[in-house]
């Protein structure tokens, strides 16, 4: 690769990152492939702008950590920052699947709750309905189901809530204040359901998708205009929380799987695509197993719960 080359590809990297609050090497004039990737790897430490509105596992607030705005929170770099574990994409991985929230029976305690308080929301049939939310030209729309053990519909959960689901999108168009005038365009959805809020449920039972683009353009720093793609997905299947064991308020059951794509494209130029997974296992033990896949190959890493550090090999 050409030194020229390599400030340009560099360059749209850093207009990229840009976008998530995160910083890069100011030296581009000395950047090589390894510095490419490093700065390309960075985009994955952090969430796609808005994706924290919709229900997941990645703990990171990219709603306002944009284009190095202020009030953002960086990415994540261990249980205080951005969810638990060095190395998790995404911005960490969220307390609810770490043992990070404290247990409780009944919905208005533990984890995996929704938190509405019905405000600007109606009920009609067996759903709610929640007003849209803008968030600086970034719109959140929410719709929730509520049911007894029964299967009575509610308007708004209690302590006799057993199911709920919860259905979100996020779409909408950011401008950064910054005078490169980037633009981001995100489009997320996720659709969760929660089993055993009930007070004398013995645990809850976790299942989900959430899936998400986020689009930048804008003008890198030697005026050519480049495009970067966010490509984020998220499932979680049969995770299961006790909630009467005051000592297991993490998962003991059940999977989650995280994949991103990150493509970089400069005005005429290749994409650079780059790929990560993430799927975390839990068994029933104080470990969680959690396998990494980057580039073609896979590690196996543990996460001690509650809340521990995920450790990797070498």
């Amino acid at each position: 690769m050409t030194r020229s080359r390599a400030r340009m590809m560099v360059g749209a990297a850093i207009g990229a990152v840009a976008v998530a609050g995160l910083t890069a090497c100011n030296d581009v004039n000395s950047a090589d492939s390894a510095q490419l990737d490093a700065l390309t790897a960075s985009a994955f430490s952090s969430a796609p702008l808005a994706f924290s509105e919709v229900a997941s596992s990645y703990a990171g607030d990219g709603l306002v950590a944009f284009a190095g705005e202020r009030g953002g929170r960086g990415p994540g770099r261990d249980g205080r920052d951005g969810g638990p574990g060095l190395g998790f994409m995404g911005g960490g991985l969220g307390d609810a699947f770490a043992g990070g929230l404290g247990g409780g029976r009944g919905h208005e305690r533990g984890p995996f709750r929704s938190g509405i308080d019905n405000g600007d929301c109606t009920f009609a049939g067996t759903d709610v309905t929640c007003a849209p939310m803008d968030r600086n030209g970034i719109v959140v729309t929410r719709v929730y189901t509520f049911r007894t053990e029964v299967g009575v519909a509610q308007a708004r959960p209690d302590s006799t809530t057993d199911f709920e689901r919860s259905r979100i999108t996020t779409k909408g168009t950011r401008m950064s204040m910054r005078r490169d005038s980037i633009q981001i365009t995100v489009d997320h959805t996720s659709d969760r359901t929660v089993t055993g809020l009930d007070f004398d449920a013995l645990q809850r039972t976790v299942n989900g998708t959430a899936s998400g683009t986020e689009t930048t353009t804008g003008v890198n720093r030697d005026g050519v205009r480049f495009t970067s793609v966010r490509e984020t997905s998220d499932q979680t299947q049969g995770v299961i929380i006790p909630a009467k064991v005051p000592d297991k308020t993490y998962p003991t059951a059940g999977t989650v799987r995280r994949t991103m794509k990150v493509t970089l494209t400069l005005a005429g130029g290749t994409p650079v695509v780059t790929e990560r997974s993430e799927v975390i296992t839990y068994s029933g033990g104080t470990t969680a197993q959690v396998t990494i896949t980057a580039k073609g190959s896979s590690k196996t890493c543990t996460l001690p719960l509650p809340r521990g550090r995920l450790t990797c090999p070498e």
